[in-house]
């Protein structure tokens, strides 16, 4: 005889249709305890859903991507596949990733913006760089500046006095990411040189002390040295790169290197190169612009962040700026 809880005894007892009312309250109790179940279900669903577009756990692997100096080649009358359409084309392409960080001289702002938001739609999170060019230009700032106040996706702090709008930090999954404007002199976020400055510098130092995820990430858009691009050895902003204040630079890398900064990645020289210097991988992007520089390769990287490690991968497009093909890979250890 099959065994029933002392309740269901106690309601069948010398009652007629037993075995009925048996069935009846088991399929009540059935369809009681599939509702809460699907209750149960929605709550964690809707708490997995309510994270922001793109924003991985931290158990997860997930990748970015990253472009640099588009430099006007967004333009009405560049806006073909062999200029910065092109390369994001290849981009989707290849997989977007969770997000794209443009490490400087993404001039006019708002036509590269518009192209990014084309390509990959409206929820695309895009964190921009402030380059050089950018700096030069009050309009291209202001643009700027009105995207860091307003739009930026998920900022965790934003930058020093004078400079909130255009240096932050934010987290996605198990990663850390730093964008520093170098053109930031305490004054004025649009300083004629590149440099970190000590107050840039001591902003920098707190958020990393403040980090607790595993893999960091900073984004600058001078490279703390200039390297020959990867490929065909163009070697331009030798000197006058970061290094042209050594002393500052040289703090900076000691500070990357004491909170084991994943990589430090830039652009600026139009050329891709990767080198590790006195400890810190730096990942020149090159540019992005396509044709638009026939003397460098247009370049995207696609970086992949998993619970075992990072790596790069250099994308890079024929003389013609098409056809974008994995070109290198650098294991980030």
């Amino acid at each position: 005889m099959t065994y029933q809880p002392p309740l269901f005894r106690r309601q069948w007892k010398g009652r007629p249709c037993a075995k009925r009312e048996q069935r009846d309250l088991k399929q009540r109790l059935r369809q009681i305890l599939i509702l809460i179940a699907i209750s149960l279900l929605a709550g964690i669903a809707g708490c997995a859903d309510s994270r922001p577009a793109g924003s991985p756990r931290d158990e997860e692997g997930f990748s970015f991507i990253v472009t640099a100096d588009i430099v006007g080649f967004v333009e009405p009358g560049y806006e073909s596949p062999q200029y910065f359409l092109g390369a994001c084309a290849a981009i989707r392409d290849v997989g977007q990733g969770a997000f794209m960080v443009s490490v400087g001289d993404v001039n006019p702002p708002q036509h590269v913006y518009r192209t990014i938001r084309n390509v990959f739609g409206d929820d695309y999170p895009w964190y921009p760089v402030v380059g050089n060019h950018d700096a030069e230009d009050p309009d291209y700032m202001a643009w700027l500046r009105d995207w860091g106040r307003h739009d930026i996706p998920r900022p965790l702090r934003r930058g020093p006095v004078n400079g909130e709008e255009t240096t932050y930090s934010f987290d996605v999954g198990s990663a850390h990411f730093v964008v520093i404007n170098q053109y930031y002199n305490g004054r004025s976020d649009a300083a004629p040189d590149a440099d970190v400055v000590e107050l840039l510098f001591n902003w920098l130092k707190n958020d990393l002390e403040a980090n607790r995820k595993p893999f960091v990430f900073v984004f600058g858009h001078e490279p703390l040295v200039s390297i020959p691009d990867a490929d065909n050895g163009r070697h331009r902003h030798v000197g006058d790169s970061l290094d042209a204040y050594p002393e500052s630079s040289h703090r900076f890398q000691q500070l990357l290197r004491r909170h084991r900064v994943t990589a430090y990645i830039c652009g600026h020289t139009h050329g891709f190169s990767y080198a590790k210097i006195n400890g810190i991988w730096q990942l020149d992007a090159g540019h992005a612009g396509g044709i638009g520089d026939v003397g460098a390769c247009s370049t995207f990287l696609k970086i992949h962040v998993g619970g075992r490690g990072c790596r790069a991968e250099a994308y890079r497009a024929d003389a013609n700026g098409r056809n974008y093909t994995l070109a290198y890979t650098v294991a980030l250890d």
